[in-house]
């Protein structure tokens, strides 16, 4: 049976901690611990084999459902559910979290099915990207600097426990792209050979810049080939979001088929 440590006072030095962790988009470097908020993403980490350092649960959930955790030896604090709202980044708070030791960032793998992500701003844009790539077989995502903070609670809720099946860097300089030996993909609306029949290369590396201005061009001159996302219905531009949805499956078939 596990033993849960009741906490009962918002001027409590660990409930502080955890709001800031739930509520401050940067505040996972400064502790260097990361907020999973809800049974979803606390799910997906467990299937993983990530265990949490602490779990935290509203009085009203671990009463019911504590005992279906396979927590181990993971320390348990349970707080009343009032107290958990106040914490929580949620409108609808999820009565439970895991706090995760911030991963270690790997070194980039020179022929990993890779995604670089150039300065993007929006927490759902990022979040629903690393989606797609975990989804479509890409298993590396290179963050530069200036993107949305990979391990921030926007960006965790949006991956809906993608990250967990990804090779993640962020905070990268342009120069840390040299390892990459993939070819080098990106999207544009007046150059290149359309999406649907260009031959993609696999593995590869696709390019996605930032919402409004697209991908710098220190890292366009990079790109070893350029295509168009047809768009029948006339729209100037999709949401980067929805473009590597398109690309990264357009590359996820093609390597099916030619396989």
């Amino acid at each position: 049976m596990i033993q849960a440590q009741p906490i009962h006072s918002a001027a409590n030095p660990l409930v502080k901690d955890l709001r800031r962790l739930a509520q401050d988009a940067g505040a996972y470097r400064k502790q260097g611990r990361v907020w999973l908020e809800g049974d979803h993403l606390c799910r997906a980490a467990l299937q993983r084999g990530v265990l949490p350092q602490l779990a935290v649960f509203a009085d009203s959930l671990w009463g019911t459902e504590g005992h279906n955790w396979p927590l181990g030896g993971t320390r348990v604090v349970t707080v009343p559910d009032e107290l958990f709202r106040s914490l929580s980044g949620l409108e609808s708070p999820a009565r439970m979290g895991f706090v995760l030791a911030l991963p270690q960032p790997p070194a980039v793998a020179a022929q990993a099915p890779t995604v670089v992500l150039d300065r993007l701003q929006d927490a759902g844009n990022v979040g629903s990207i690393l989606r797609s790539a975990a989804a479509l077989g890409f298993t590396q995502v290179l963050a530069l600097r200036g993107t949305a903070g990979l391990w921030s609670p926007k960006v965790l809720r949006a991956g809906m426990g993608a990250h967990f099946g990804l090779s993640l860097l962020e905070g990268l300089a342009l120069d840390a792209l040299a390892p990459l030996a993939v070819p080098m993909l990106a999207t544009s609306s007046h150059q290149g050979e359309f999406l649907h029949r260009a031959r993609l290369p696999w593995p590869c590396a696709w390019l996605m810049g930032h919402e409004g201005q697209g991908v710098s061009p220190e890292l366009a001159a990079r790109a070893g080939q350029w295509v168009r996302i047809a768009q029948p219905g006339g729209e100037e531009s999709l949401n980067v979001a929805a473009a590597a949805a398109i690309c990264l499956h357009a590359s996820a078939v093609g390597a099916l088929t030619s396989g």
